[in-house]
């Protein structure tokens, strides 16, 4: 069965976004980018700029299904809130669209990225390389997002 997976890394300032097609054992790249909010916007213009991106994105490819990372908690308490809000406004916009989303914790795709939950950024890019040849991110919230849709595809069987 094949699927169209959107991946989903969130963030106010950058919002990672790819879509790749998965069926079987096999992996497809399909497209990927940056959800870029002006930083002196108002809260409220760069969450409504990421939910209409992510709409936009979802009408062009049409995602079976999304995987979008869980929040880690940090030291800083607003920041995390914050980035609760950018994850809640690309949950909306796909929800909108009545597409699953599935959420998932950042050592559950680093290891099915690299097969250690503790990999760095640099390891997962060059493994993505490997996994998917014709994915070039050319940001780490891009490759991000590439790890999260084939993590999702890799750890969740239809």
């Amino acid at each position: 069965m094949t699927k169209i997976i959107l991946g989903i890394d969130p963030g106010l300032l950058h919002t990672g976004w790819a879509v790749i097609e998965s069926a079987g054992q096999t992996r497809k790249y399909i497209s990927s980018g940056v959800i870029l909010p002006k930083p002196k916007d108002p809260l409220e213009t760069r969450l409504a700029k990421i939910f209409n991106e992510v709409i936009k994105i979802c009408e062009t490819y049409n995602p079976d299904e999304c995987a979008i990372e869980i929040t880690f908690v940090n030291n800083n308490p607003t920041s995390t809130l914050l980035l609760g809000h950018a994850r809640a406004a690309s949950i909306v916009a796909v929800g909108t669209k009545k597409i699953p989303v599935f959420e998932i914790q950042p050592n559950v795709i680093k290891k099915a990225i690299t097969g250690s939950g503790h990999a760095d950024k640099t390891q997962i890019a060059s493994m993505l390389k490997i996994l998917l040849p014709t994915a070039n991110p050319k940001t780490a919230d891009e490759s991000d997002a590439i790890a999260i849709a084939l993590a999702h595809s890799n750890t969740n069987r239809y």
